[in-house]
């Protein structure tokens, strides 16, 4: 038999399932229903019948008042509890489980798990604290006297009013929470809206739909499909000034870049210029191989450049030894090593000049008058030996413009 072949007896079962059937209803063979088999034979509309067959009522159950239902009761005891319980006849435990039977009339004190479970309202427990605010406890309550069947209905009673008055007071207080934070939303949608300087968080970039904003109190996504009013349209706003900044910082590094390109080849231009002039005859020969090294011409040009001063010691770039002489004097460790890796070193201009100082300024000012030059304080320390005294050394810097290349060289001062 094939798996998918259905039987002729099993077809005429299953085809009875018809469209109007509801839980309750029996399910009779096509041919036993006289509406549904005139509809086969005759074709005749079953509009009518089959309005007449759902429009039935349902039946109504009446409760009957003299039903009871087995309903599982769970508390504690606290130590107090736990002794009377067993002086009379208890078993002593601090978690009690019974079960009664509850009257029909008394089944909104009861609770019906997934499971199909029936417990008395005890758990969670709610309790009304000073402030006349309602609490709300997982745990269940807990006695010092067994209770009664009486007192448990009470309690009951009693969690089942307070619990309708916490979902109340919770409903109440998420709906003021909404409102404020509606308005919150709004009026930084409406702050940001009203500043076109104003951007919207970068990281993650603003799409069309969604969109973070950082706010006095925080970080906040706005959404298309989210928000409401103003708010809604923020995202689409953030993401149209997102994309302009882009656009402009795209265009300012093409200019910057264009702006690069066009001083590199001034600076190609010069250097070449200068070989023509005053380049060795290796340096003009490798050039026109296309074999002289840039950096080499530049070399080149910044020594020409300051060969008026070529008797004025030049600042030396050898900190790792100065450094160790000095923390061997100072700290008396003669072992004292700072190594080229453990050398920092921190730069800036110096706020005031000894006279010695002054006079190496003074005379590279009268032969560069057309320079930047200034004093320049440099603080070194190692690493290695984080406690001991900075050294400080200074030297002179000079910064001469000619064409479209800048020299500097710094030269050696005297310390105070």
């Amino acid at each position: 038999m094939h798996s998918r072949r259905v039987q002729p007896p099993r077809a005429s079962i299953l085809s009875a399932f018809t469209r109007d059937w509801r839980p309750g209803f029996i399910a009779r063979p096509l041919d036993r229903i006289p509406a549904l088999h005139a509809h086969r034979n005759t074709g005749v509309d079953m509009d009518t019948a089959a309005h007449n067959s759902a429009s039935r009522p349902h039946p109504i159950h009446v409760m009957d008042a003299a039903k009871t239902l087995n309903v599982t009761v769970t508390y504690g005891l606290s130590e107090a509890g736990r002794k009377a319980s067993l002086l009379s006849g208890g078993d002593g435990r601090a978690r009690q489980q019974l079960s009664i039977q509850v009257p029909a009339a008394r089944l909104h004190l009861v609770a019906v798990d997934p499971a199909g479970v029936a417990r008395l309202k005890l758990q969670p427990r709610y309790e009304l604290s000073d402030s006349d605010r309602i609490a709300r406890y997982d745990a269940p309550p807990i006695y010092d006297v067994p209770p009664s069947i009486d007192d448990l209905y009470r309690d009951a009673a009693r969690n089942h009013e307070l619990e309708r008055l916490f979902l109340a007071q919770r409903n109440s207080w998420r709906g003021q929470r909404r409102e404020a934070d509606r308005e919150r939303r709004a009026e930084a949608a409406r702050e940001f809206l009203s500043n076109p300087s104003h951007r919207a968080i970068v990281h993650p970039a603003p799409t069309p739909k969604r969109c973070f904003l950082q706010t006095a109190t925080g970080r906040l996504m706005f959404g298309v499909d989210s928000d409401v009013g103003i708010a809604k349209h923020v995202p689409g706003e953030a993401h149209r000034r997102f994309r302009m900044d882009l656009q402009v910082r795209k265009q300012r590094n093409l200019n910057q870049r264009a702006e690069q390109l066009e001083l590199h080849e001034q600076k190609k231009a010069a250097a070449k210029a200068w070989i023509d002039r005053n380049g060795t005859m290796d340096q003009k020969a490798r050039a026109a191989a296309g074999l002289l090294a840039f950096d080499e011409v530049v070399a080149a040009m910044t020594e020409h450049s300051f060969a008026s001063v070529a008797d004025v010691p030049r600042y030396e770039l050898d900190g790792a030894t100065r450094l160790t002489h000095y923390l061997r004097e100072t700290l008396g460790d003669y072992s004292a090593v700072a190594a080229p890796s453990d050398l920092q070193v921190t730069s800036l201009d110096a706020t005031s000049a000894s006279k010695d100082q002054w006079s190496v300024v003074s005379a590279l000012q009268s032969k560069f008058p057309d320079a930047t030059i200034k004093l320049r304080e440099h603080r070194l320390t190692s690493r290695r030996h984080p406690a001991a005294p900075a050294l400080t050394v200074f030297g002179v810097l000079v910064s001469r413009r000619d064409g479209p290349f800048t020299f500097r060289r710094e030269f050696a001062a005297p310390g105070r």
